[in-house]
């Protein structure tokens, strides 16, 4: 499971804006770490769409009511598997361009910041328990292609011992 959380001022994203940016953001995330688009690999996705009023966000030590501006943070949150920098900068890159095209501007605002963390091994829950992309693999997550099933156990058992 990946989680997107987006936090923004209050009304800084309308309805439409939020419909388009649930699937390109998840798509985002998808295609680097499944290693393609896989729709029916979505549903592991979510997408969090959180406001906050103007007085409860400050920047530079001063509310967003008193002195405005375009902020926006996205937290990420994955389940370790075989991350390479230029995954993880290539998720970042396709989530400014998914803000970016969604907000109708021509560049990201300098004042939108994106945390790419990924959970280790064993420190996922879910089903009552603990859960491991392993897991997912064992299952027959159909979505990877074998070849990256293979880098992700590969990466995983190197790090871990398994």
């Amino acid at each position: 499971m990946t989680f997107i959380h987006v936090m923004t001022p209050q009304g800084r994203l309308n309805a439409d804006q939020r419909r388009v940016l649930a699937r390109t953001l998840t798509d985002a995330v998808l295609v680097p770490e499944v290693g393609r688009l896989a729709p029916e690999a979505r549903r592991g996705y979510q997408v969090h769409f959180l406001e906050r009023p103007l007085d409860m966000i400050a920047i530079g030590g001063e509310l967003l009511s008193d002195k405005p501006g375009d902020v926006m943070v996205l937290d990420v949150a994955v389940m370790d598997c075989c991350w390479t920098r230029e995954d993880r900068a290539a998720v970042i890159r396709n989530i400014f361009a998914a803000l970016t095209e969604a907000c109708g501007m021509k560049a990201p605002s300098p004042g939108w910041w994106i945390n790419f963390r990924i959970i280790e091994e064993g420190c996922w829950g879910s089903r009552g328990g603990v859960l491991s992309f392993l897991d997912l693999l064992d299952q027959g997550a159909s979505a990877f292609p074998p070849e990256r099933a293979a880098a992700i156990r590969t990466a995983l058992a190197t790090k871990y011992d398994r």
